[in-house]
């Protein structure tokens, strides 16, 4: 195996997910980079003094000639939004740090797929796609992939099954104008809401719950943990290798990451998290659930508090 990963940004969540995936097996070689050279050296040390005791795997700093022939390449440099700083602000804030980063991927790794962590995550992924200029497929971001672990592992607890039978979906923007299509959301091969009547399943009555509650939940608890511990880092760094895992695998994966949209639900130009599906070569096509008439008016919100972002972006 040589699967070698860039990972810039040695940051808590670049850090976090560059150990993660040194305890994974998935990467032959990993290299940290950050414009704070001395802490990806250290960063890049720390992980690999448990070396011998792990999967067999190269961890080391460097810089961006070292990402050459990377297979795949991360980014989760940027700034965290700060109390009282709106979107825009921080999308500006980022939008600089990926545009210094992009073209030096794409000089260094030009074959590699690239995926974007940082935050606002839809906004920066349509950026490093535009700059880039990599096939589309190659340029994905996280999406939504952690909100709908969270949706799951909530709903699991509710419905008392392992949250791998519980098929449900967060789409749209990794944010405040995500949402959950519920019409779509099953348990195993049962819609929920059958599934919640407890047609079919004895004499047991499952505990009644709210769908508002738990989309609130799901949106708000990436904050509750920053308000709790300062960030959030661990379930993220989970999410970026349960993606590497399929990127590196050889079976294709039905995951809501992010990526441009081209007519999907009567959306263009913008990135946002559907049912797509992810493949060795990164984003090969996608699945569209029906929606109903009320969801796919919170589909194209999402799509337009995007496109309203970037509309007020210095480019």
């Amino acid at each position: 195996m040589r699967n070698k990963i860039g990972v810039i940004g040695a940051g808590l969540v670049g850090a976090t997910a560059a150990f993660a995936l040194s305890q994974s097996g998935l990467a032959s070689e990993i290299v940290l980079i950050d414009a704070n050279a001395q802490r990806a050296q250290g960063e890049a040390l720390d992980i690999e003094h448990g070396a011998a005791l792990a999967p067999p795997v190269l961890v080391r700093d460097g810089d961006y000639p070292d990402l050459a022939d990377a297979h795949l390449v991360i980014i989760a440099a940027g700034a965290n939004q700060k109390s009282g700083e709106t979107r825009l602000d921080l999308a500006q804030k980022n939008l600089a740090v990926i545009d210094s980063i992009v073209p030096q991927v794409a000089r260094y790794a030009p074959e590699c797929v690239l995926l974007v962590v940082s935050n606002p995550v839809d906004v920066l992924t349509w950026r490093a796609a535009e700059l880039a200029g990599f096939a589309e497929g190659r340029v994905l971001g996280s999406g939504t992939v952690l909100d709908t672990a969270r949706l799951r592992t909530l709903l699991s607890r509710h419905t008392r099954v392992d949250p791998r039978n519980v098929h449900a979906y967060v789409l749209g923007e990794h944010g405040d104008s995500s949402f959950v299509p519920w019409s779509c959301a099953q348990i195993a091969s049962v819609k929920l809401e059958d599934y919640r009547k407890g047609l079919n399943y004895r004499d047991h009555v499952y505990p009644e719950f709210s769908y508002d509650e738990i989309e609130q939940y799901m949106r708000t608890s990436g904050a509750k943990i920053i308000g709790r511990k300062g960030a959030t880092f661990y379930a993220i760094a989970i999410s970026v290798c349960h993606i590497v895992e399929v990127l590196f695998g050889s079976t294709n994966t039905v995951m809501t990451v992010s990526s441009m949209m081209h007519g999907e639900y009567g959306l263009d130009d913008v990135c946002l998290s559907i049912p797509f599906i992810v493949g060795p070569e990164g984003i090969c096509g996608n699945i569209l659930p029906p929606l109903t008439d009320e969801e796919l008016v919170k589909m194209r919100h999402s799509g337009d508090v995007l496109k309203g972002v970037i509309a007020q972006l210095d480019i």
